[in-house]
């Protein structure tokens, strides 16, 4: 067997990152933040973590077995070290034996085994079991803290699973005993350096410090319990509401900072201000495919060229957002830059390509018209998962398209259970997602594979899924980039299936005094409170 250790020293969270080498004592005693967010959680079990700004929550309450360092690769975390048979079937981990669930119960082989049960039981999380779990075959425990994991295939994401909040370990009892196990709450613990302990829906999320942590990773600024004693998350999805609470002393962090406030914070010398790109996919554009008007390629290359994404971007984001070109963020290692300037914004060719496809009428509202029906396209967002001023985004689109090309686009934002209703019921032209995954393979086996969990395109093709697979299986980082090269290829530029938009980035603006903030070193987004502090 193959060993692989943690070499280098367990960065989770970049010491200070942003604060230089020399940072300011921390106040003892207790201390207390309070953090206003974008988006409040539709669950805080970190089995059923779906909203990438969740991520945030979730690992200040749970640990993951492994975490991604600085550089990438990955480091120990619950797992002390871990070991890869040579075909790439057997995972043998090795656990610490000094970790405790905040309930009191003691983390050992045996509950990784009952998370790992949990994940693959029936309704749990249908998602997970399919993508992440889909070849994994049993877990046997062969002591208190050594675990075999036996994959039914190799599986080149299974590394990046431990490490990903849907790894993050629930102690068993709560896995038993919890009275809403998918909603989580105080009732669902883990091991990690904060506890939940009251949450009020619609107003905050209160966590208090875990006085018996002390299983940090190598290489955290610390080691022992959390600096904060307390922490109060309060949910203000207005984002000038969230940067009025920072400014008047309210809050002393918010993120997700709306691109007409990002100068003004950067201009006060009692905030700073700090951004980051986020990996997995872009904000795009998913074109159903399964009935008209996108059952016709030509119709789908149409929406796209009818948008000019540079001027809406900078209309909306002023200057702050950053294009994309490819379902695959440009911050992942397999985006395909060939794809860059190959598409999009020639008015010109999507009316031609409307009447190529026959939409060649127009009605009194100047909308184009095909055997007397209007071409029109519906998007069904989910609230809970509209950030970044997407909404207004889908505006700005909807003028351009309307104008450039008479297409009617219908933008919905609804609750979540209206949403799922019109995916299920097929009631929709256009799927909107980006994923915050810290390996873009993950995302694509959710969102393009036939049968994919999110495939909401429900385009197929077998030569899409033979490369997802092959992608999947390997180990090997230049073998996957040529093969997600040709996914990429295969649904942006040939079949027009997707239309990315935008990289998604995260902002935090904080107090000068509050120290230690920053962002995950892979997947883009702000890190937990583990190593924050506040300034004396």
């Amino acid at each position: 067997m193959k060993a692989i250790r943690g070499a280098l020293p367990l960065v989770l969270v970049a010491a200070l990152a942003a604060c230089g080498s020399q940072t300011p004592a921390a106040q003892s005693g207790g201390t207390s933040l309070t953090w206003a967010v974008e988006t409040e959680p539709i669950t805080f079990n970190p089995h059923l973590w779906a909203q990438n700004k969740a991520r945030l929550l979730v690992f200040n309450q749970f640990d993951a077995l492994l975490a991604y360092g600085e550089d990438g690769s990955f480091v120990p975390w619950l797992a002390r070290s871990w070991k890869v048979s040579d075909d790439g079937r057997t995972y043998t981990l090795e656990l610490r034996d000094d970790v405790t669930f905040q309930d009191g119960t003691k983390f050992d082989a045996a509950a990784v085994k009952a998370n790992l049960d949990k994940l693959r039981e029936p309704g749990y999380n249908p998602a997970v079991a399919a993508i992440q779990l889909h070849a994994l075959d049993k877990a046997e425990v062969l002591s208190p803290t050594t675990l075999k994991i036996i994959l039914k295939e190799p599986d080149g994401l299974f590394l990046d699973f431990l490490a990903s909040p849907y790894a993050g370990q629930v102690s068993p009892k709560s896995l038993r005993e919890a009275k809403d196990l998918k909603a989580g709450g105080p009732d669902v613990v883990g091991t990690g350096p904060f506890v939940l302990d009251r949450y009020v829906r619609g107003q905050e999320a209160h966590y208090r410090r875990n006085p018996r942590y002390d299983w940090a990773p190598r290489g955290s600024a610390h080691q022992g319990p959390a600096y904060l004693s307390e922490v109060t998350y309060r949910f203000l999805p207005q984002a000038a509401v969230r940067v009025g609470a920072l400014t008047s002393g309210q809050v002393q962090v918010v993120e997700g900072v709306p691109a007409t406030d990002i100068q003004s914070v950067k201009g006060d010398p009692a905030l700073s201000f700090q951004s980051a790109l986020n990996s997995g996919t872009s904000f795009s554009y998913y074109f159903n495919t399964s009935h008209p008007p996108f059952d016709d390629r030509r119709v789908r290359q149409a929406f796209r060229e009818a948008v000019d994404v540079d001027a809406v971007l900078a209309s909306v984001y002023q200057g702050t957002a950053k294009r994309a070109w490819s379902v695959v963020a440009d911050t992942s290692p397999f985006y395909d830059p060939s794809l860059e300037r190959t598409y999009g914004g020639d008015a010109a060719e999507a009316n031609a390509l409307l009447d190529a496809a026959g939409w060649t009428g127009r009605d009194a509202e100047g909308y184009r018209t095909k055997d007397g029906k209007r071409l029109t396209v519906r998007s069904v967002a989910s609230a809970p998962f509209v950030r970044d001023r997407r909404d207004i985004l889908a505006q700005a689109i909807q003028a351009q398209v309307k104008q450039t090309a008479g297409i009617d686009f219908q933008v919905r934002i609804v609750d979540q259970g209206t949403a799922q209703k019109a995916y299920d019921e097929d009631e929709y032209e256009i799927f909107e997602n980006s994923r915050g995954d810290s390996d873009a393979g993950a995302a694509l086996n959710l969102i393009l594979p036939k049968g994919g969990a999110i495939n909401r395109s429900h385009y197929e093709d077998a030569e899409l899924d033979d490369w997802l697979a092959k992608a999947s299986a390997s180990s090997d980082p230049s073998e996957r980039k040529a093969l997600y090269a040709e996914v990429q290829r295969k649904v942006v530029t040939d079949e027009a299936v997707v239309f990315p938009v935008y990289v998604p980035s995260d902002q935090i603006a904080a107090s000068r005094n509050v120290q230690g903030l920053g962002f995950d070193p892979v997947s883009g987004t702000p890190r937990g409170l583990y190593d924050v502090r506040i300034a004396a």
